[in-house]
This record gives structure tokens, C-alpha cells and sequence, in this order.
């Protein structure tokens, strides 16, 4: 499959002729889950599912083996390969599923019929089913009442539905969240009694739940529905404790359910969010240097790791509570690196959403962000010298050479040396004193 983005008018084109080749083989079918909910929210569905009364072996005999997928054929799960600008279809077959023993599959799945399927399924607002030629819909849950209400419920016992799959209850808060939603009281309580058993779900699956969280709208009510719940200091253990009760503790200082919600709003201020933003701003507000460790055990990639790690260190220079002066009062050689760094501009975002929610300097924010406004070539200007340089001017191998370098670095972005000739003049100078 390409890693080309989908075409939404062709990804719902393809899905509705998924949905007609079926049914001219003599089979039901109908789209079903989130592209539903989202067709009768008037959103954009992300990807199309598509459930049928055929079994595996059909499909891929009927779209054929080279562009048909078999990984989860287990659980009656084909994956319909399109053309690139279409993505792909998950075609399941309607199933009942047998008892979960590992919090995350069925022992077994027994085919049945789609009033049977949609009651495996986790809430009632994605347990509905849409002819996409008729535009009938086939709700055997309520989903259609609790769209209209704003409710997100379990579909039957609660406790039974995230006892199946424990990701279930993150699920619950990022629908609520992104929709706007309220939980159910029952689908909540169960929450709260179960949201240990969140740390038995993969670190992969949390990361990813968490990714489209802290990625879109709603991501401030997400991470106050988390504190809420109890998840919160179940995914972020580092951070505990966290739970409701009062914002502050004695003396007027912040509790960690205080900061984490002060954080929140400082998420949700971001024109440019994601998961490692959030996790910086949220380790700032907490007062504790976990980025790293939270990275690791989340098993994130280098890439959000670097980012995060970064990102925490760079407002704890420039924005924190700790720095000792706004970064247009001191040396530009001070300042420069962590501007010129490729993240820059999330570092602006994340110190203006800081100062958005009156937390920070927006004196400091204004200026760094004017600053990422000039010319690269002004922003992080070429190196006067390398250490080949001072190598041929007679200046010996050693730690001596890096440590002019990085004076030498200084010197130029603060003004102080502005050729190469000048430079390597001073470096000669330097080197047999000593003084390095």
C-alpha cells in the first residue's frame, strides 16, 4: 500500500464499489463503524469499513488475491487494496465474537448477522450500518439517538465492552473530546473503576490513541477528561498523582492535577499540536524532566523522542519559569542555536500558546517568533571556520580545536569576528597561551 494520502471523493467512490461487487455476488453488505458516524455527523469519514455477510475466502476470491490483504482473515478481516488515491477497505464479515482472554482479541469469532455484529461492537454512535445506494441506515443499538444527544455509550454492559479491549476506554475519551460529546454515566463509572487496566494495553496502541488525541480539536477536553477519569495516572504514571479534587495545594501552589490541567489549556492553545508538544508543555507544567523516560516507554520514534526531548529543554531555557533572562536581553550566541534548530517554529507556537493562557512572556514569544522571520542566511549564518581550518593554520589535534571552534562560533554570531582572515588570526593568537 502507498503511503500516498487518500482522495476523499475516491476513497468514498471505491468504497461504495466495494459495497456494489459484493452485493452483485449475492451478498449483503453495507458500510459500517466510524465511516457511518461520521457521514451523519457531516464529517469527512477518514477511511470507509465495510461489513458483509461474505466470508473471507469469498473476498479475496471476488477482489482477488494480489489486491486483497489476508492479516486479519482470522477474525473475518479482508483488507480491499484500491487504486493509489483511494487507500483501502476493511471488509469484515458479520461476526459474533467469543469470550477475550488477552484484552485486546476474541478467542474466536463465529459468522452471523449484522443485528449480531453490531453488538460486538464498542459504542452505539459506531455500531451503526449504511446503505451507501439507498442511504438507509440500520441502527440496532440507539446510535442514532445518542449522536443526536451528544452521548458517547457503550454498546450493552460497559465493564464488558472495555473488559474485551482495555484501549476501549482511551477510545471513549477521544470521542467525547473530538465530538464534543458527553460520556454516559454508566460507560464513565465503568472508566474509573477499570482505568488500571490501561496499563496492560501495549505501549504502541497507547501512543498511537494518543497521537490523534493530542492532534486535533478537542484535545484539551481529552486531556481533562483523562485527569477525570482516572487514565491520566494510569498513561502518565510519571506524573502521578493525579486525580480530581482541589487545584491547589497549601500555600497556593499548583497540585499535579492543577498543572496538568493549567497544561491542557496550554495543548489546546497550539496552532500546531501533537503528541510530542504535549508531552513538553505537560513535563514543564509538572515541574519534572520525564520527556525521555515517557518516550521510551511509550516506545515512540527517534523522531518524536528527539522532538519531545528537545522541545522540553528548549522552553525550560526560553520560556520557563527558571530562565534567568528573556532571551532578547541576553547574547545572541546564547540564543541562536536553539532558533536555528529545525523545530524552531514549534517552539514558537508552543511559548505563544503559554502566553495565550498567561502563563510565560508574550514580550518573549513576539520576539522569537520575529525572530524565525528573517533570513536563513541572517537566522543561522555559516560557520567562519572548521577544524581543518585551524588544523592547517598550525593549531594541534586535540580538545583544544572543538573548544575554539565553539568560541570562535560565539564570537562571530555576537558580532565580534566577521571573516575567516580575522578568525584564524584570533585562533593563532589564542592557541599558545593556553587560554582556551
Amino acid at each position: 500500500m502507498s503511503a500516498t494520502p487518500a482522495d476523499p471523493v475516491v476513497s468514498r467512490n471505491f468504497a461504495r464499489e466495494v459495497v456494489r461487487r459484493l452485493r452483485a455476488a449475492g451478498h449483503e453488505a453495507l458500510w459500517a463503524g466510524g465511516c457511518v458516524r461520521d457521514e451523519l455527523l457531516g464529517r469527512i469519514p477518514a477511511d470507509y469499513d465495510v461489513a458483509t455477510s461474505a466470508q473471507p475466502a469469498a473476498v479475496r476470491m471476488l477482489f482477488g488475491q494480489r489486491r486483497t490483504l489476508a492479516v486479519g482473515a482470522a477474525f473475518g478481516v479482508i483488507t480491499v487494496v484500491g487504486p493509489r488515491p483511494a487507500g483501502h477497505v476493511e471488509v469484515t464479515t458479520f461476526r459474533t465474537d467469543a469470550a477475550y482472554t488477552d484484552g485486546r482479541h476474541p478467542a474466536g469469532v463465529t459468522f452471523s448477522t449484522p443485528q449480531e455484529d453490531a453488538q460486538r461492537r464498542d459504542f452505539t454512535i459506531n455500531g451503526l450500518f449504511l446503505d451507501p445506494e439507498s442511504g438507509r441506515v440500520d441502527d440496532y443499538v440507539g446510535g442514532q439517538a445518542d449522536l443526536a444527544s451528544g452521548v458517547v455509550r457503550a454498546i450493552g454492559i460497559p465493564a464488558q465492552r472495555f473488559g474485551e479491549d482495555h484501549l476501549r476506554m482511551l477510545r471513549a475519551v477521544r470521542f467525547a473530546a473530538a465530538f464534543g460529546f458527553l460520556l454516559e454515566e454508566g460507560t464513565r463509572s465503568a472508566i474509573v473503576r477499570m482505568a488500571s487496566l490501561v496499563r496492560s494495553v501495549s505501549p504502541e496502541r497507547i501512543a498511537a490513541e494518543l497521537r490523534t488525541m493530542l492532534s486535533r480539536p478537542g484535545r484539551q477536553r481529552a486531556l481533562e477528561l483523562l485527569a477525570e477519569t482516572g487514565l491520566a495516572q494510569e498513561v502518565f504514571p510519571e506524573w502521578s498523582p493525579l486525580g480530581e479534587g482541589d487545584q491547589r495545594g497549601q500555600g497556593g501552589n499548583p497540585t499535579a492535577t492543577g498543572a496538568w490541567l493549567a497544561g491542557a489549556r496550554m495543548v489546546g492553545a497550539l496552532d500546531g499540536p501533537g503528541l510530542p508538544a504535549a508531552l513538553a508543555m505537560l513535563s514543564l507544567e509538572a515541574g519534572v524532566d520525564t520527556v525521555s523516560q515517557i518516550a521510551t516507554r511509550l516506545r515512540l520514534s527517534n523522531r518524536e523522542s528527539n522532538t519531545a526531548t528537545w522541545l522540553y529543554a528548549a522552553l525550560k531555557a526560553l520560556g520557563g519559569a527558571t530562565a534567568a533572562a528573556g532571551p532578547a536581553d541576553r547574547p545572541w550566541s546564547q540564543v541562536q542555536p536553539w532558533l536555528a534548530h529545525p523545530d524552531a517554529p514549534l517552539l514558537a507556537d508552543c511559548l505563544r500558546a503559554r502566553a495565550a493562557c498567561g502563563v510565560g512572556s508574550p514580550a518573549t514569544a513576539a520576539w522569537i517568533c520575529a525572530q524565525l522571520t528573517r533570513p536563513r542566511e541572517q537566522l543561522d549564518p555559516p560557520p567562519l571556520l572548521g577544524g581543518s581550518d585551524l588544523l592547517r593554520a598550525g593549531i594541534p589535534a586535540g580538545r583544544a580545536v572543538g573548544q575554539l571552534l565553539a568560541r570562535i562560533r560565539a564570537l562571530q554570531l555576537d558580532g565580534g569576528l566577521h571573516s575567516r582572515e580575522e578568525a584564524i588570526e584570533w585562533a593563532i593568537q589564542q592557541a599558545p597561551a593556553g587560554g582556551i
